[in-house]
């Protein structure tokens, strides 16, 4: 295993990483991702977005009407601004890749406005991890494949 040291990001005049546990739900809740292909198809969705700015996907678990995760940005980078990102990347993605989910947010907006984050230190990513590796068991979802990041 690494050690916290060689973890770190380094730039011309920082050195450190910032973690965050990320929680966002879909617009009025609905269960848009009870089908393993749509789960996997709005994974597969804000993966694309993370790595297109530079976010580093950590864990992430998509139950049917929310999704938990833990990213890594670098310093420059809000909770706020990190979340903008993938919310509105992987909406945009998902509905181009399932046009028929126009037919349930003919406004396109996959996501509500409401979320949660908090930072995450080495000492408690972890648990975190474990934390969002857990919930199907957690919400009593049943999946093919489990909630871990190797989807």
């Amino acid at each position: 295993m690494e050690t916290q040291i060689n973890q770190y990001q380094r730039n011309d005049h920082s050195v450190g990483v910032v973690m965050m546990h990320l929680q966002w739900c879909t617009k009025y809740r609905y269960k848009m991702f009870q089908k393993i292909k749509y789960r996997n198809l709005v994974a597969a969705c804000i993966r694309r977005a993370a790595s297109r700015n530079k976010i580093k996907i950590i864990e992430l678990d998509v139950q049917p009407e929310h999704v938990h995760c833990v990213v890594g940005v670098v310093f420059t980078m809000s909770a706020s601004r990190t979340l903008q990102i993938l919310k509105g990347g992987s909406s945009k993605l998902f509905f181009e890749f399932h046009e028929k989910a126009e037919l349930r947010y003919p406004k396109r907006h996959l996501w509500s406005r409401g979320k949660f984050a908090s930072s995450v230190g080495f000492v408690q990513i972890d648990a975190v991890k474990n934390y969002v590796r857990n919930q199907s068991e957690h919400h009593g979802t049943k999946f093919l494949t489990s909630g871990n990041s190797t989807l």
